[in-house]
């Protein structure tokens, strides 16, 4: 299947940071990546919950949007767009869920517990501008384990090497920063109702 029109201009506009053009294609493909989610579980014999699946949808938009939008300026219009969307989310998912099934069990239940209670104002920012503007308000440690975790891909051994901290310290510290930023959104909801 070919690059449909409707596709092709919405990928331009999208590239080129047009207003509005990421929520419209997130809108247009986040059925496709949800579905892949599950066929992906599915075939490893796993079942995703509600909180899991929007973590691996999250991390799919995530990594199109990483080094301004590389993934999607890689796609060679020589296929459907879904299709290739599909075969990018499919890798995505397949790398985490490999990830959580590697891990002991202590940890991949902490990580789990942890994906469940994310911090819903960073699933809902796919937008990276924003993402690094919240990320602004935390102390250089948290800000740089949340940028390395939801930026760049970085397994929790990767980020303590880097912070010097040990392994098992980065989810408490990735907990504490998200509850920092979802207080930082809640009094900024509550100023923007307040004034408006």
């Amino acid at each position: 299947m070919s690059l449909s029109e409707v596709d092709f201009r919405l990928l331009e506009r999208c590239l080129a940071g047009a207003p509005q053009a990421w929520d419209k294609f997130v809108d247009r493909f986040l059925g496709l990546v949800i579905h892949v989610a599950h066929h992906t579980a599915q075939s490893r014999g796993l079942t995703l919950d509600r909180e899991t699946e929007k973590d691996l949808v999250g991390e799919v938009f995530v990594v199109l949007l990483q080094n301004d939008r590389a993934v999607l300026r890689r796609f060679r219009r020589n296929c459907s767009l879904a299709t290739y969307l599909a075969v990018i989310a499919r890798r995505v998912i397949v790398r985490r869920l490999v990830s959580l099934q590697k891990q002991p069990p202590s940890v991949a239940g902490d990580q789990l517990d942890r994906q469940a209670a994310a911090d819903t104002s960073i699933e809902r920012v796919i937008d990276r501008d924003r993402v690094e503007q919240m990320i602004l308000r935390l102390d250089p440690r948290e800000a740089d384990a949340v940028r390395m975790y939801h930026l760049e891909g970085k397994s929790y051994r990767e980020i303590g090497q880097t912070v010097g901290m040990s392994e098992n310290s980065i989810g408490s510290l990735l907990s504490r920063a998200r509850q920092k930023l979802r207080d930082d959104s809640n009094r900024r909801d509550r100023t923007a109702t307040e004034s408006g």
